[in-house]
């Protein structure tokens, strides 16, 4: 079966500092797949370099059977790869409506139709209204971004997201900064996702990795450790070792 989200031997180097070595993912359509590692370990960088903002020193990577290692950020989006961000990108001065709206418009190419009112696209409103909705967001569409509390901002990035029609979601620490009370709701909402997605993402809180991840990559030192079920990851000593220990012990 042909992978949603692959890599082959990917490297990335910074000068003479290599951030990530020789790493080969294959991230099957619909899976649930965490990325761990202790600070440094290269989880962000490689998240930068599947989603195109940097580029590999070597390997390649694949969005189903299509090699995208030359494609640019915004041709990734519209060959179905969506990111977030560890810290928002939102539009603060914008409605909460207005930023999702704008997502639609830019997956249909209609973002540069600035005489026309953006508002006056029935079928686009329709669209980013259910976007919100799926979120719980609804009743605060007309509120600017600024307004909005952080954990409200973190479910709008996924509203956005969704607004893309992603097939593959890669987030990067999506409960960044929020409150552990709301990352449980940030995640529910991460867990509602269709099935037919496939979600990747970076988290640091081990409790949400376990309770949430169907597979587990660990990443050191830019290399992949290990990789398995939650299960298995939690019962290796490696890991136990390099991460796991030194936030405590987390069963699955």
């Amino acid at each position: 079966m042909t992978a949603a989200l692959a890599t082959t031997a990917l490297s990335v180097r910074f000068g003479a500092f290599q951030a990530v070595r020789d790493v080969s993912l294959s991230i099957g359509a619909g899976a649930r797949h965490a990325l761990i590692g202790p600070n440094g370990a290269g989880k962000t960088t490689l998240v930068q370099t599947l989603t195109g903002s940097v580029k590999p020193a070597a390997g390649r990577i694949l969005i189903g059977d299509e090699d995208v290692t030359g494609l640019s950020e915004a041709q990734r989006v519209h060959r179905g790869l969506t990111r977030t961000f560890q810290i928002n990108q939102l539009f603060r001065n914008l409605t909460v409506l207005d930023n999702v709206l704008l997502a639609v418009l830019e997956r249909n190419r209609r973002t540069a139709a600035f005489w026309r009112s953006v508002r006056s696209d029935r079928a686009a409103l329709d669209e980013a209204r259910s976007c919100l909705a799926f979120v719980n967001l609804l009743a605060l569409a007309d509120r600017p971004v600024a307004a909005l509390p952080y954990g409200s901002q973190r479910l709008l990035e996924i509203a956005i997201a969704m607004a893309a029609r992603p097939r593959v979601l890669v987030l990067d620490e999506p409960a960044a900064g929020v409150p552990a009370a709301e990352s449980a709701a940030i995640f529910e909402r991460i867990h509602a996702l269709p099935t037919s997605l496939t979600v990747v993402f970076i988290e640091h809180d081990m409790g949400l990795v376990f309770r949430f991840a169907e597979r587990i990559t660990v990443l050191v030192a830019g290399q992949i450790l290990t990789e398995g079920t939650p299960a298995e990851i939690s019962a290796d000593p490696r890991v136990r070792e390099v991460y796991l220990g030194r936030r405590g012990n987390h069963a699955a």
